[in-house]
């Protein structure tokens, strides 16, 4: 499995199809596996949060979740041969779960996305087996129960979909505890699934532009993120240029 390590983390440069493969593999061959996808704010976020990096970095899999990552990797010689974004991921598991009868459980957001989130979902695949889902919302001291509520439910596959760095820790501390072989950080999915949000239009996608689209939603809350976010992730890839032109 091709492996680079750049951002001092580490990254697999593998098409979609490519994890679906590995995904089912190690789900037929009972392995456990957790996968995180890596973005503009991932690279921020682990500048200066160890934990954050360690979580990701034990992690079994990482896609390219964000376009502007793909660029990155690019500029600085390797290469990438696509984005394989979570949302689109998510989707071929859950289609191969159908198939398959792998149960699921979905962990993060508001009760009522939850909701909406599964309703949409069974007219999709009607014969996806849910095994359970709980919201997002919770302190640290009712994780215990958490864990033992999906343990209860024994889903094979867990869609964590919280915010970083919190997926990340969540499975780095609970992975060797959690009976589900697949662990798989989703993030947003289940607003996107619930209809609550929208993804940017294909052609938006496609030019890298999908962060402006989310922008213009929600700008009251994302332009820090977007606006500050991008211009030091800038920072850190030429950084990341002059290291490796030193080390060549």
């Amino acid at each position: 499995m091709r492996e680079l390590e750049v951002f001092n983390i580490k990254v697999n440069p593998l098409y979609r199809a490519e994890f679906l493969s590995i995904v089912e593999s190690n789900l037929k061959n009972g392995h456990k596996i957790v996968q995180n996808g890596v973005n503009a704010a991932t690279i921020n976020g682990i500048v200066k949060n160890e934990k954050f990096r360690n979580a990701l970095n034990n992690s079994d899999l990482i896609n390219i979740d964000g376009m502007s990552v793909v660029w990155a990797l690019s500029f600085l010689g390797y290469d990438i041969p696509e984005r394989v974004a979570c949302p689109d991921l998510a989707i071929d598991i859950l289609r191969m779960a159908e198939r398959q009868n792998y149960t699921v459980f979905f962990l993060g957001a508001q009760e009522t996305c939850l909701c909406l989130c599964q309703k949409r979902l069974l007219n999709i695949f009607p014969r996806l087996i849910i095994a359970g889902s709980r919201n997002g919302y919770y302190h640290e001291e009712e994780e215990e129960e958490i864990i033992e509520m999906i343990n209860r439910a024994n889903p094979d596959i867990i869609f964590l979909g919280m915010p970083s760095p919190k997926k990340e820790l969540f499975a780095e501390k609970y992975r060797h505890i959690l009976t589900a072989k697949y662990l798989f950080g989703v993030g947003g999915l289940f607003e996107i699934l619930s209809g609550l949000k929208k993804r940017a239009p294909q052609w938006m996608q496609n030019i890298g532009m999908e962060w402006f689209y989310r922008f213009l939603q929600e700008p009251g809350r994302m332009w820090r993120r977007y606006l500050v976010g991008n211009s030091h992730f800038i920072w850190l890839v030429f950084k990341e240029r002059i290291k490796l032109l030193k080390t060549s």
